[in-house]
């Protein structure tokens, strides 16, 4: 595995570690999850060498996953308050992807020692979660405004589906936590009920959410949060306005 393909920049990254301009990635907010990519993946998760993402780390797993990771904000937030902990994005854009790589680059130069427990690989996640990740291997799985693909016709592409949540149950061990936001009322309807109606997954109290330290970072750690954001005093977001957050507890499977 290389970690990029495209570096048109390249040369803005070299001697300063100056953090990536946005400008020079900008790609569409959404990229279709069934057409045909190029990816590199493993035929099962013990054949992945993840050296080169995370050198400082040798042999130790990933247990946090942003899924759709968008520019990188949430892993940024959650590297220092998680050091011990490895953490990915999976980004299916490529200039995107791009960008997040870069990012962790400048900070790992800009801040020695800091920073080498993230990283972002390109990928469709709804395809190739499981050739990466082995049984009950995570602890944290983040869904942060994801696609809400507004067709009744394509709600069946949703990154949050009765299907793809058996493979997500699978990778998630018991006790993990599944985080969930959206500014999107019908997005946010499906998730919620597409985890509670699973037998796998229950609910996280106002109280568990309330003591949880992640909870407010994924509000406006994410470029698409400070959109939100900025949508809604300027009143121009898809629905209300609001922010609608659903997070989940991987339970123990029945027969155990």
């Amino acid at each position: 595995h290389t970690y990029n393909t495209h570096k048109p920049h390249a040369q803005r990254l070299s001697m300063a570690a100056e953090l990536p301009q946005k400008r020079f990635y900008r790609q569409r907010a959404h990229s279709n999850p069934h057409s045909d990519h190029c990816f590199n993946y493993p035929v099962r998760p013990d054949l992945y060498d993840w050296t080169s993402h995370y050198p400082e780390r040798p042999g130790q797993d990933v247990e946090f996953v942003d899924v759709g990771c968008g520019y990188g904000g949430l892993l940024v937030e959650l590297s220092p308050m998680f050091p011990s902990n490895l953490m990915l994005g999976m980004e299916i854009r490529v200039k995107v992807s791009d960008y997040v790589n870069d990012r962790i680059i400048a900070l790992r130069q800009q801040h020695k020692g800091e920073y080498q427990n993230v990283s972002v690989i390109r990928t469709n996640a709804m395809k190739h979660m499981p050739n990466f990740f082995r049984k009950a291997q995570l602890s944290k799985m983040f869904f942060l405004y994801p696609d809400p693909h507004f067709k009744r016709g394509k709600h069946k592409w949703r990154i949050i589906n009765p299907t793809l949540l058996a493979e997500y149950a699978y990778i998630l061990r018991p006790g993990g936590i599944v985080y969930t936001i959206t500014d999107v009322v019908d997005m946010h309807e499906w998730m919620a009920q597409c985890l509670a109606e699973s037998p796998l997954f229950e609910r996280l109290t106002q109280a568990e959410l309330d003591a949880d330290p992640i909870v407010p970072k994924l509000y406006e750690s994410t470029e698409e949060g400070r959109k939100v954001m900025r949508n809604k005093a300027a009143g121009k977001n898809h629905g209300d306005g609001d922010i609608r957050v659903a997070v989940f507890r991987r339970l123990p499977d029945p027969s155990d």
